[in-house]
């Protein structure tokens, strides 16, 4: 039961999926500068992830794997179509200004390939959830990203000008982004790693014990 609870939160904790598996970095690096072009990725990515694998998840499983990841990629892109329509409501000029990043959101990793190497071998209900922890990974990380970096490369926070006094304009590059996604990937490792030391030490302890 516990080993089916980590999977499900996996996308939050051990796996998620930018910091660990380095999938999906690109709108990270070069859109992520901004609290509110981080705001229109998130509600893009989750939107589009969340409707198009719940979707996708009723194709018969007996169709060919590449039909099967052409099919998904059609529904991907017809569930686009909406969400880029309420983003540009919501969030103008936001859209124009991530340009092709904004689409390639439709076509995923975690739309494409995931689902059948790892959700769709789950019962509805637990891969929904699991999807969704691991769209949860990805807002976190997005968010996080957009408002240090805004903070540190424009001194503002949500376009609010704050009192910092020194600012590291590298940082609104994508340049800047790629240096510090890695340094956020290097950190993560580093508390996942130590983590799963004092797990692994708990368990031999418990172990030695109850022998």
């Amino acid at each position: 039961m516990n080993k089916e609870r980590s999977s499900v939160f996996a996308g939050i904790t051990w796996d998620n999926m930018v910091l660990s598996s380095l999938m999906v970095i690109s709108p990270v690096i070069v859109c992520g500068d901004t609290l509110r072009n981080a705001e229109a990725l998130v509600y893009a990515f989750s939107s589009i992830t969340m409707l198009s694998v719940c979707i996708a998840s009723f194709v018969p499983k007996k169709l060919p794997y590449a039909l099967k990841v052409i099919i998904y990629a059609l529904i991907s892109s017809l569930v686009f179509i909406p969400v880029k329509v309420a983003a540009q409501e919501f969030y103008p000029g936001i859209v124009l200004r991530v340009g092709i990043y904004f689409p390639l959101l439709a076509v995923n990793s975690l739309i494409v390939f995931q689902t059948e190497a790892k959700f769709f071998k789950l019962k509805k209900i637990p891969m929904f959830f699991t999807v969704l922890f691991y769209v949860i990974g990805f807002d976190i990380v997005m968010l996080l990203t957009g408002i240090i970096r805004e903070f540190l490369a424009y001194g503002t926070i949500n376009g609010k000008v704050t009192d910092v006094d020194m600012l590291i304009s590298g940082l609104s590059q994508p340049f800047g982004g790629f240096i510090f996604l890695g340094l956020m990937c290097g950190l993560y490792r580093k508390i996942r790693s130590m983590f799963s030391k004092e797990v692994s030490e708990v368990r031999s302890e418990a172990d030695v014990s109850g022998k």
